[in-house]
């Protein structure tokens, strides 16, 4: 299989040496299709995408604009595609954010990310430190390695279909005002009856949040199905999300970060992630603004599920509207095409 492996750049060559002399090691003998300028990025359906952007002093690089440009204003650019990215910066900041901008675009472009698709290689290296130890090797090493295996996995992975998915939503909103929660209503009405549906709702006090147990006590519990807090938890949601072919979380946007919930949601996952990666698990999310900002959401969500926590990111995975008052979401132009698209983007995941 062809690997479009897209490079934009920099103008400071030495900044870009430490990047191109990892690709060259990690793709040697492999098919690859080389994209360094924006014009150039036309990949085909079905075909692999690896992004690699080497950052400058200022977290920027020119030529990877105007791919994110493309990205933004071309919805079907990468239609049908699966992706994964490797960012390298100077410093000890920028490339997670930079990553999440990238990783939004890509995929309202069209693209499905593969679980953990990011190589993240700051200034220092030092983000490679415990991968390091683990593999007796350098810094170097260990990111040289970690590209290799981001490269074996995009190429070789597959979403499996499913003849009846199961499909677990999450909420802490209320069914009766909440916009996103009307949204919901009209989602699950338009799945076609081959789903099975379990729905939680994590609203008052019943979830307490990741308190940042030892890893070695986190490590116990979690390979025990559990967490020391237990709870909700513990009681219902471990044991939705392992039978579970897919996640939606329903995400109303609160002073443009996720509801505490679905915060400590995401943070008590790490226990069962001990246990368990969620590769072969899709998640999708329904965002609501009141008045902007669903993207920094999305990101979010992004960097928490698929860059952290390895859960697959299906094309289009976000279904973004903004609404304030109640009953706004579904009285917005053009609302029951886009509810329409959506479920078929779900509908579309999980076919054999």
């Amino acid at each position: 299989m062809v690997l479009n492996v897209c490079v934009p750049p920099l103008e400071d060559r030495e900044r870009q040496s430490r990047l191109d002399g990892v690709l060259s090691r990690a793709l040697a003998r492999r098919e690859v299709r080389v994209v360094r300028r924006a014009e150039e990025l036309a990949p085909r359906p079905g075909e692999r995408v690896l992004f690699a952007l080497a950052l400058d002093g200022a977290g920027q690089n020119l030529e990877y604009q105007r791919m994110l440009a493309r990205l933004r204003l071309e919805s079907g650019l990468l239609e049908g595609c699966t992706g994964g990215l490797i960012v390298d910066g100077p410093g000890e900041l920028y490339t997670k954010s930079t990553a999440a901008e990238l990783a939004l675009a890509m995929n309202g472009a069209g693209c499905a990310l593969v679980g953990r698709p990011l190589v993240e290689a700051t200034g220092s290296l030092f983000n490679f430190r415990i991968q390091a130890k683990n593999l007796s090797t350098d810094l170097m090493g260990a990111y040289q390695e970690a590209v290799r295996e981001l490269t074996e996995r995009l190429l070789s992975f597959a979403f499996p279909g499913r003849e009846r998915p199961r499909l677990l939503a999450l909420h802490a909103s209320s069914h009766h005002t909440s916009n996103t929660m009307a949204l919901w209503a009209q989602v699950r009405a338009r799945l076609s009856p081959r789903w099975e549906v379990e729905e939680i709702g994590l609203r008052n006090g019943t979830l307490s949040d990741c308190s940042g147990c030892p890893y070695t006590m986190c490590l116990h519990f979690g390979e025990r199905g559990g967490c020391f807090y237990g709870g909700v938890m513990q009681e219902a949601v471990y044991p939705a999300v392992r039978q579970a072919d897919g996640l939606i979380l329903m995400c109303p946007n609160y002073n443009d970060a996720l509801s505490a919930n679905l915060s400590a949601f995401i943070n008590r996952l790490t226990a069962l992630f001990r246990q368990t990666r969620f590769y072969e698990k899709a998640v999708f999310a329904l965002v609501v603004s009141g008045y902007s900002g669903s993207d920094t959401v999305a990101r979010q969500l992004i960097s928490s599920l698929n860059m952290n926590k390895s859960f697959y990111l299906p094309p289009r995975f976000a279904m973004m509207e903004t609404a304030n008052a109640p009953g706004e979401a579904l009285a917005a132009p053009g609302i029951e095409l886009r509810l329409d698209r959506f479920v078929q983007g779900m509908e579309e995941t999980f076919a054999l």
